[in-house]
């Protein structure tokens, strides 16, 4: 009866052994169950109200410690399994994602009891203030990351939390004071912190596939010695963001209200660095082993994201080739190179094949701004192949994404490049081995003409045969164009057609 008046802490992390217990048996899990326990200890720390701060934040410090290893891996591997099979790529973000957000609610929550606190317990963690502003910006950008990787969405509020623990920081002067997050990594500040999450939203991962985006991350860190975060209105300024207002970074395209809060930060320096990094790495073949990518990339997977992030930390944004007209139509939409071929080619039930509807809101020569329904599951991906057909039309194009952002849970707006507005379904013979492909362009005898196909279809010196239109085609293979989880696209010649 007297324990149950008792204030003492009833939590098994309270209890000096069994805590222990816990933190050895978390060091032998593999990742993915590793981050999942951790996630539901964080999740029940936050909820217990009986720890002192001091304790409650030695735990979330020693939680964060036990599991970072494996979280980072969680990172590190996610790509192949996002371009595997689905429900395993569910799972894999789900857990690495949920553990991030437990993570980052711990902190933001002693950060909160911090700021509520009796003078004395609020000065039993004054020492470690740092640290804990710090590993809060770091869980939230980490989570963004895992955010990024589904495209979205995130939530306004999620820059005025991250602004304000970078201004409390500035508020205890200790914003650009070095600091070591976590044992063995490099020394950084809260400041520095803060600026990769900026460069990494300014840098359009909605453009890229998650490979790329955990490449990108970690080129972010090799070049951020060519960045700061100023005060100052400066000519060469490209982006600015108001730390206490819901707002990500945004280009500058003019003068922002002038507020206390108010910081630029310029990607010029760092634009001319990446320059020179894809000089060296075309010259020698090889990735330098000076930026550390955590593993070794193949230099055809890092170049294209350099040639990327320059274009994105350009004074200037790209200029579009083709202007964009305004528009609200209805587009009917399917995805995979088989099913669009079985559309175009008539061998397809409308009760097995699902076709969605989606909305263009605008239109050029060169592709189309889309909202999209996300279905269950969720198929959109960069580099999926697209069959589509405009409100009234009998034809077919044929499309690539290339840029998603989710817009809430059940919305996305998508990028598509058309690459055809002439598809035809043909069934090409390889040396015997029959492939069903798509024709994109007509084909004219000494011309090229490119072809999508399984990319097991496609073998350098071997000639595709196929029947179109009451002749037969004859196409010898030059070289790939374009790449995808089902498809390669490749450039042919025209040998004959008759």
């Amino acid at each position: 009866m007297l324990g149950f008046f008792s204030s003492k802490p009833t939590h098994p992390l309270a209890d000096t052994r069994e805590a222990k217990r816990i933190f050895a048996g978390i060091a032998g899990r593999d990742p993915l169950s590793a981050v999942e326990e951790v996630g539901a200890w964080l999740e029940s720390l936050v909820a217990d109200e009986s720890f002192k701060l001091a304790q409650r934040l030695e735990l979330v410090f020693r939680l964060d410690d036990a599991v970072v290893v494996q979280a980072r891996r969680l990172g590190r591997d996610y790509p192949s399994f996002y371009s595997g099979g689905r429900g395993q790529e569910e799972r894999q973000w789900e857990f690495a994602h949920n553990y991030w957000q437990y993570l980052a609610a711990a902190y933001l929550d002693c950060i909160g009891r911090h700021g509520a606190a009796e003078q004395k317990e609020a000065d039993a963690i004054r020492s470690q203030l740092p640290l804990l502003y710090g590993r809060a910006v770091h869980a939230l950008a980490t989570q963004f990351k895992w955010k990024q990787f589904h495209y979205g969405p995130v939530d306004p509020g999620f820059w005025m939390t991250l602004g304000g623990i970078y201004l409390a920081a500035v508020e205890a002067k200790a914003a650009q004071k070095p600091l070591q997050l976590y044992s063995g990594s490099a020394e950084t500040t809260i400041e520095a912190e803060y600026l990769k999450n900026l460069i990494f939203h300014a840098s359009s991962m909605d453009k890229l596939q998650p490979l790329a985006i955990e490449i990108s991350e970690r080129l972010i860190n090799y070049f951020m010695p060519h960045f700061a975060l100023i005060r100052e209105l400066r000519p060469d300024n490209v982006y600015w963001v108001d730390a206490a207002k819901p707002l990500p970074p945004t280009r500058l395209v003019k003068i922002p209200e002038v507020t206390p809060t108010l910081r630029f930060f310029s990607g010029t320096r760092a634009m001319e660095a990446v320059g020179k990094a894809i000089e060296e790495i075309r010259h020698e073949g090889r990735v330098p082993p000076g930026i550390n990518l955590g593993v070794q990339y193949e230099v055809d997977q890092v170049l294209p994201v350099l040639q990327h992030l320059a274009i994105c930390w350009a004074p200037k944004p790209p200029m579009r080739s083709n202007a964009r007209h305004r528009i609200h139509s209805p587009l009917k939409v399917i995805h995979g190179l088989m099913t669009v071929h079985r559309r175009l080619s008539g061998a397809v039930s409308s009760a097995t094949e699902r076709v969605e509807s989606w909305v263009v809101d605008d239109v050029s020569l060169g592709g189309l701004g889309v909202q999209a329904n996300i279905s269950r599951p969720d198929w959109i991906r960069i580099g999926a192949l697209i069959g589509m057909q405009p409100e009234g039309g009998e034809n077919w194009l044929i499309g690539i994404v290339r840029r998603y952002v989710r817009t809430g849970a059940n919305h996305g707006s998508v990028g598509v490049e058309t690459i055809s507005k002439t598809p035809r379904a043909v069934v090409a013979n390889g040396g015997g081995l029959l492939s069903d492909a798509l024709l994109l362009d007509i084909p004219v005898v000494g011309e090229l003409a490119r072809m999508a196909l399984p990319a097991d279809a496609l073998e350098e010196d071997l000639a595709l045969v196929f029947p179109l239109d009451d002749r037969i085609a004859r196409l010898h293979p030059r070289g790939k164009l374009m790449t995808g989880a089902d498809f390669v696209v490749a450039s042919f010649l025209v040998q004959s057609f008759n």
